[in-house]
């Protein structure tokens, strides 16, 4: 029998984990080991500063108090061990888009993430809404994808960031990370003891609608599904960057060879 581990950004108690946990029943057993609480914009964090509690909801649910990370670190190591160890691993479904730059802050992500760092497959799903979210759309291609990528394989270090537009669904693009010109919003208030406390959003300036993009996609209303891994590497940018000479042979930094403006006096 399939083994699912389900775990999410959004909490224990997210619609969009229920929905996504009911319809994937019919592909296999599934297993959430979720964030006690909401956990958005936790992205590929590990907690580390403090120690981390597993509570035992019934023989399929477990709470982590920490992040999707911690959530998907414990449930591979410590809960679902040995015979119980998934095949894959779903994350979602996100209340609201993992679009372009956003996928880096994004909990959900990171869920999909760290199970491929520890050799589960995962996806991660996302709702591209702001209200009224529906999830049942999102729902019925997690079970399409899940089956897929059981079926077929993922290439290796590999992870799917799938996004579903709301509304009618015209089909499924693969598509590339898009990005975004956005600015940070700050708003500082005072809290009743008169000490400072802020909060951080954005003001999304334009988003990069080239055809083939994560974001063209679901704005034209098709669902996108962005291959992503770990590896961060600008590989085309390495043959430039060895060209540069900045140590001399004793490992010392060559700053004769700095330009004027990389330099100090």
């Amino acid at each position: 029998m399939i083994r699912i581990l389900l775990t999410n950004d959004d909490g224990i108690h997210s619609d969009g984990l229920i929905k996504l946990e009911e319809a994937l029943r019919e592909v296999g057993d599934v297993f959430v080991v979720a964030p006690e609480s909401e956990m958005s914009g936790a992205s590929h964090s590990l907690t580390l500063a403090r120690p981390l509690r597993i509570r035992q909801i019934d023989e399929r649910h477990w709470t982590v108090d920490g992040t999707p990370t911690d959530c998907v670190t414990l449930a591979l190591h410590k809960i679902l061990t040995g015979e119980l160890r998934p095949h894959i691993c779903a994350s979602g479904i996100n209340h609201g888009g993992n679009l372009g730059d956003d996928a880096t802050y994004s909990g959900t992500v990171a869920g999909a993430l760290e199970a491929t760092i520890l050799g589960v497959p995962g996806l991660a799903f996302s709702l591209v809404a702001r209200e009224n979210f529906d999830f049942t759309e999102a729902a019925r291609f997690a079970v399409i994808a899940v089956r897929k990528a059981l079926t077929e394989g993922l290439p290796e270090g590999t992870f799917l960031n799938i996004n579903i537009p709301d509304g009618p669904i015209r089909g499924v693009r693969v598509t590339r990370q898009g990005i975004k010109n956005a600015r940070p919003v700050i708003s500082e208030h005072i809290d009743p003891r008169g000490r400072p406390y802020f909060w951080i959003g954005e003001e999304i300036l334009e988003w990069d609608a080239a055809e083939g993009t994560d974001y063209w996609a679901v704005q034209q209303g098709f669902i996108s599904v962005t291959p992503m891994r770990s590896d961060l590497t600008n590989h085309q940018a390495i043959p430039a960057l060895a060209s540069w000479d900045l140590l001399d042979l004793n490992g010392h930094i060559a700053v004769q060879n700095l330009s004027p403006a990389s330099t100090r006096e």
